[in-house]
């Protein structure tokens, strides 16, 4: 069956006073219809990006090179600025990092509510006005807002940190896409109202066989209905696979690192070293060659500044010279 979204090999080059830098760097990735996928990195490494190069909220100085970036079968690449617009309106959705900076913020919430859910709705649904009112407040009580009638008349600097992520997943779900990029949805929210979200993202997906790539640095932030895990790392893929695979048993030292240090096991002794990668992601004027895990990956040597191929293993793909438990390749 072919992947709702196939992306081979996607390249984002961004010009600086030293020429363009490759922020995403032969990127792939596919989406099987229904699928919900998770994108872990951290913060810096291309995930957002990429978010937006699918959506197509690109900025005129990027440069954007692919062998595929097909959504259904469609070169996304090859569309005219309205056939991409009319896709992305109409089938794709986006929950932000930041969702207050994507309100205008001289229009009522409730108004942008509306405008949204208009996209897709026919007119004559909405004949009268108190039925467009029902179903956003459905949408609403779903994302866990109890003041309706406050949030609907409020202007968006008037919300609350965690109430604007709420109106950010409202929006995204308001037209009922059937497929959604959730960038860190719930970062500003507490564990409760995650779970509730999670479980409405999941409803939609079950229901609706909406295929949903949700966007994390954090594994303990993952929707626990995640089928495939891609790492990703300053740009490049490092490990991508089935979950509990890659979860028990990771290949990359990348996908290794990322585990041990979301899932922190709270009894170390005291002054016991915790697992952690030595060193910072670097800045995208300073990119390692070869494989940008180098200068901080314990498994590092000479050969790791020639970028090594993707290798396939059994369901999963990684790139790496010297991966985890070499030799377990017909796992």
């Amino acid at each position: 069956m072919n992947p709702i979204l196939d992306i081979r090999n996607l390249t984002i080059a961004l010009e600086s006073p030293e020429g363009p830098v490759k922020v995403l760097d032969g990127f792939n990735l596919q989406l099987a219809e229904g699928e919900i996928h998770t994108l872990v990195g951290e913060s810096g490494s291309g995930k957002s990006l990429l978010a937006k190069a699918i959506l197509g909220f690109i900025q005129p100085k990027w440069r954007i090179t692919a062998d595929r970036l097909w959504w259904r079968q469609q070169d996304l690449l090859a569309m005219t600025t309205s056939q991409r617009r009319a896709i992305t309106s109409q089938d794709m959705a986006m929950i932000f990092q930041n969702p207050a900076s994507y309100l205008d913020p001289y229009v009522r919430v409730g108004h942008q509510l509306e405008e949204v859910m208009m996209r897709r709705q026919s007119t004559r649904l909405f004949r009268r006005k108190r039925e467009q009112r029902e179903q956003l407040s459905q949408l609403l009580q779903q994302v866990e807002i109890d003041d309706i009638d406050a949030i609907y008349t409020s202007y968006p600097s008037q919300l609350s940190d965690g109430v604007a992520q709420k109106i950010g997943v409202a929006m995204a779900l308001a037209h009922r896409p059937k497929f959604l990029v959730a960038d860190e949805p719930t970062s500003a929210m507490g564990p409760y109202t995650r779970h509730q979200i999670y479980q409405q993202l999941a409803r939609l997906n079950r229901d609706d066989g909406m295929s949903i790539l949700l966007i994390t640095q954090d594994l303990t932030s993952m929707m626990p209905q995640t089928e495939r895990l891609s790492f990703i790392y300053c740009g490049q893929l490092m490990e991508v696979g089935p979950k509990d695979e890659l979860l028990s048993r990771p290949r990359h030292p990348y996908t290794d690192a990322m585990c041990k240090m979301s899932f922190l096991d709270q009894s170390y002794p005291a002054k016991t070293k915790l697992p952690t990668l030595p060193g910072a992601i670097p800045t995208s004027q300073n990119l390692p060659i070869g494989c940008r895990l180098g200068p901080r990956c314990p498994n590092a040597q000479r050969i790791c500044v020639q970028r090594p191929e993707l290798r396939m293993s059994n369901k999963r793909q990684f790139a790496c010279h010297y991966p985890l438990g070499d030799g377990d390749d017909n796992e």
